[in-house]
């Protein structure tokens, strides 16, 4: 087995990060990677990767279902609209995680997303346009290659863009952990069973 990848008892192989949790296993093999231009996805995981900022994803994948009940299901229109008393009611909430900074980002990341809409359309549109070239990506993906894209070129252009705008919680490598699941690239190892369905998926995929 090559570094960087565990067959599950299941036989699938797979990156190694997913690890024996089951949540874990399903959010990788059906999730991560896969071209995503859902918008309350992309709204979702955008909030979701900045509360996970200091912590591991696994923490905030356990607590999802709290999140989106906390968060309206995370429909930025509803988010956009929060006042304080929801801010309080938030910090309250022992299902998610009770940070009042990333709290008041995600209302404001909610607020900026309807600007940003009536510019490029959709949060789609905007998101997808900082898919990075062929050029720019690894021929082959191994281990010790994966452990130097941390952040990229294309993952600093995006947060730079949103950060511009006003978005916070949303540096280079949040930004990049955020391109790696909506799949916007394919990071999966080679070897990982994964890895070719995801391809194949972003071949199909229908850019906004």
């Amino acid at each position: 087995m090559k570094p960087g990848l565990v067959r599950g008892v299941d036989g699938r192989v797979r990156c190694s990060w997913s690890g024996s949790d089951p949540l874990y296993q399903r959010y990788h093999d059906r999730e991560w990677g896969r071209p995503v231009k859902d918008e309350t996805r992309l709204f979702e995981k955008l909030c979701l990767e900045g509360f996970q900022s200091g912590l591991s994803w696994i923490t905030i994948l356990r607590k999802r279902e709290n999140f989106r009940a906390a968060f309206a299901g995370f429909d930025v229109a509803t988010v956009a609209g929060f006042g304080t008393r929801d801010v309080s009611r938030l910090l309250k909430d022992a299902g998610i995680v009770r940070h009042r900074g990333k709290i008041a980002s995600t209302i404001n990341n909610a607020r900026l997303t309807l600007v940003l809409r009536e510019e490029f359309r959709s949060l789609a549109r905007f998101c997808w346009s900082f898919e990075p070239m062929a050029a720019e990506r690894p021929r082959t993906l191994d281990l010790a290659t994966l452990r130097t894209l941390g952040h990229t070129e294309a993952s600093h252009r995006f947060s730079k863009a949103l950060r511009k705008r006003g978005f916070s919680f949303v540096g280079p490598t949040t930004a990049y952990a955020f391109m790696q699941a909506m799949g916007l690239v394919n990071d999966h190892l080679e070897g990982c069973d994964s890895r070719a369905e995801v391809e194949a998926a972003r071949e199909k995929f229908r850019r906004p």
